[in-house]
């Protein structure tokens, strides 16, 4: 059996007597979606299981999509933009989908969801389905085969003591569902009178698809979500490139592109990535990027020690910092260390940060994007009590783009990526907030 790849197994048995009719077997599929309608949301996560006539599972693919725009309620499918940035598009992938479906009965719990957002996607791509493959449904089934029970699939999964973990991740559902199918199927070779929805069963036929330069490669999710560290990007300086004593042009603006991008105390891809180009275009090597991400840590501890008191949100603040940017524990250390505190104030490094922080001021225009986890109303209302004025577009003229996601593909992220426009989640909102609200 293949894992993610595209060969799979071919051990399968005859079918049972009640299909009479021969069929290549069944594809399950599950999609996780950005929203509920096909016609303005995307798939963003696609899983395909091969299920044998007997019921067997012989195959399994997964991919991350690439939609090009937000991924509407990442609580509900636990997908980060920076999860999809470097997965393909749905068109990228159909004509090897469409390999994986031909000739197999099609297969999703609540069929009608996933099939319009599938032939969706294809019509996008260019390639028209017009005599659609009949899915199976096995939610529907479940009238027939589990009469009174729940239709969701975790309500039919637990009747049959099947388990479901991971639940809205396309892979786990589709394998879920595929055992969910042959629990069906045993039971229907136990007794023939609710055989019916298995008899004369007959393989869907999809459109040949053409496509042009090289296929790119399926993306399964990550199993397990890392914080983003600027270690990440520093392995991609050249080890090659001579030592750099950083001057200050290219100190100040190297550190003001880290000050703007750690606003939210958050490091995106989109972020690191941009910091790696601005080392690389000011000739930075590793050493540099790292002694002048110390000088900022150093600039943040004499900031939080000007008082001589360490606050519980300071000690927070500080060691996202630190992880952030991957610095020694010892550094970490000694800015924690109280007895340090007066020669870390006195005593500052040659390099410091840059002399304006980044704030906001009434009269600024802020726009938001991505299905938030306060209501819209709730921030525009506050916004604008704060005096700022609350943007409906991304141009020139605004101060801040707040997302759910810092990575998000939203047309307003790209543009404000273009612009140069700091991007932060809510709860740096909340912080750059305080000071106009008198929380601070």
């Amino acid at each position: 059996m293949t894992f993610g790849g595209f060969g799979t197994t071919t051990r399968s048995t005859a079918p049972p007597a009640f299909m009479t009719t021969a069929f290549d077997g069944f594809a399950v599929i599950d999609v996780e979606t950005t929203g509920l309608s096909a016609r303005g949301d995307r798939v963003i996560e696609l899983a395909v299981v091969h299920v044998d006539p007997m019921g067997v599972e012989t195959g399994r693919w997964e991919t991350l999509l690439n939609p090009g725009r937000d991924l509407g309620p990442q609580r509900i499918h636990g997908i980060r933009a920076a999860d999809v940035l470097g997965a393909p598009g749905f068109a990228d992938i159909a004509v090897r989908l469409i390999g994986l479906l031909d000739g197999r009965v099609p297969v999703a719990h609540n069929a009608a969801f996933d099939s319009r957002f599938l032939f969706a996607e294809f019509e996008r791509a260019g390639i028209g389905v017009w005599s659609r493959p009949e899915f199976l449904c096995t939610m529907r089934l479940a009238r027939t085969f589990l009469p009174g029970a729940g239709r969701s699939l975790g309500d039919c999964c637990a009747a049959y003591d099947i388990p479901l973990d991971g639940a809205h991740r396309a892979i786990a559902d589709a394998v879920a569902t595929s055992r969910l199918l042959a629990a069906y199927l045993t039971d229907a070779r136990r007794d023939p009178e609710i055989a019916g929805p298995f008899t004369g069963l007959v393989g869907g036929r999809w459109p040949a698809a053409v496509t042009g330069g090289r296929p790119i490669p399926w993306k399964p999710r990550p199993l397990a979500v890392a914080p983003t560290t600027v270690s990440a990007f520093l392995g991609g300086l050249a080890s090659r490139m001579p030592p750099v004593e950083a001057g200050p042009a290219e100190s100040e603006e190297y550190l003001a592109l880290l000050d703007r991008a750690l606003l939210d105390r958050v490091l995106s891809a989109h972020e690191a990535a941009e910091l790696l180009a601005c080392a690389e275009r000011l000739g930075l090597d590793r050493g540099a990027v790292e002694g002048l991400h110390l000088d900022y840590f150093s600039a943040l501890t004499r900031v939080a020690w000007a008082d001589g008191i360490l606050t519980e949100q300071e000690v927070d603040e500080l060691l996202a910092v630190a992880e952030l940017l991957a610095l020694p524990t010892a550094a970490i250390e000694r800015a924690l260390d109280p007895h340090r505190a007066a020669r870390i104030v006195l005593e500052p490094r040659a390099v410091t940060m840059p002399s304006r922080s980044f704030a906001l001021a009434p009269g600024d225009v802020v726009v938001l994007t991505g299905e938030m986890s306060r209501a819209r109303i709730s921030w525009e209302t506050e916004l604008t009590a704060a005096g700022l004025v609350v943007g409906a577009a991304v141009t020139k003229a605004t101060r801040l783009l707040v997302a759910a996601d810092p990575d998000s593909a939203s047309g307003k992220a790209r543009k404000a990526r273009d612009y140069g426009i700091p991007i932060v989640n809510e709860a740096a909102l909340s912080g750059l907030l305080a000071p106009l609200s008198g929380t601070s």
